[in-house]
């Protein structure tokens, strides 16, 4: 499988099993010239060798990585039709994210996820298991990215994205903080701070200080610091967002 083994095999831990183990190996095997079902199964089984070895349940940055393109995939699929706009967006990400290299492997791999029929429900329950709240958060952010490449998000893809976020245990009140940083709608800085207009002064204080704890792109340093790097951008969304309302009322 020469790289593209040495890239699948490098960071992933709990998706080389279960429901997304499976799609993986119908992406490998059907989609990728010169990999065969063979040498999927033999990797497979190493991690299966390894995770015997060692304490089970912590995401890898290829974990991240891999979860990433399979619900990638669902949220572009959503409203029927596949846009080159949003798929470039996700090879944009990953070239940023991840280097050309390694970005080309993972698309390589996304071109077989794609044309498979996923369980979000299953491929959420996965992932929930092994993954902090702030990782699925950020797993979120971007599929809100995704969407909003074309221009705007349709109400099909809010519409899986919001079944995503249930099944991935995040709250009403973090979806729709992250979903108002992809809108433009007036109050929407309130929004992204959970609090409403009517919010005191001192409130607006508080609750900026809560959700730039919340969002720190440290929380995700268990990932590497590629995705501390991505984890920036919902912050600075925060930082953005408080700033705004302090010049609407004047506060220092």
């Amino acid at each position: 499988m020469g790289k593209f083994a040495k890239w699948l095999g490098a960071g992933a831990g709990f998706t080389m099993g279960g429901p997304i183990g499976a799609i993986i190996g119908f992406a490998v095997g059907s989609f990728i010239d010169g990999v065969s079902m063979e040498d999927f199964t033999q990797e497979q089984q190493e991690y299966q060798r390894q995770a015997q070895q060692k304490q089970r349940g912590r995401a890898t940055s290829g974990d991240f990585e891999i979860s990433l393109l399979i619900l990638a995939s669902i949220v572009i699929k959503a409203d029927g039709r596949v846009d080159q706009r949003e798929l470039d967006y996700v090879r944009s990400y990953f070239v940023r994210m991840y280097g050309k290299e390694r970005a080309n492997h993972a698309f390589k791999l996304f071109n077989g996820i794609i044309k498979k029929q996923i369980s979000t429900r299953q491929v959420c329950l996965q992932i929930r298991q092994h993954m902090t709240h702030s990782t699925r958060l950020q797993l979120l952010h971007f599929l809100f990215g995704i969407a909003k490449a074309d221009g705007q998000v349709t109400g099909s893809e809010e519409q899986e994205i919001r079944k995503i976020a249930g099944y991935l245990y995040i709250n009403e009140r973090d979806y729709s903080s992250i979903k108002a940083m992809f809108y433009d709608a007036s109050g929407n800085m309130y929004k992204i701070l959970e609090i409403t207009k009517n919010a005191t002064n001192d409130e607006v204080k508080k609750a900026y200080r809560k959700m730039a704890k919340k969002y720190h792109p440290d929380k995700l340093q268990g990932l590497g610091e590629e995705h501390k790097k991505g984890g920036k951008e919902k912050f600075q969304q925060i930082q953005a967002a408080y700033d705004q309302i302090k010049k609407e009322r004047g506060l220092s």
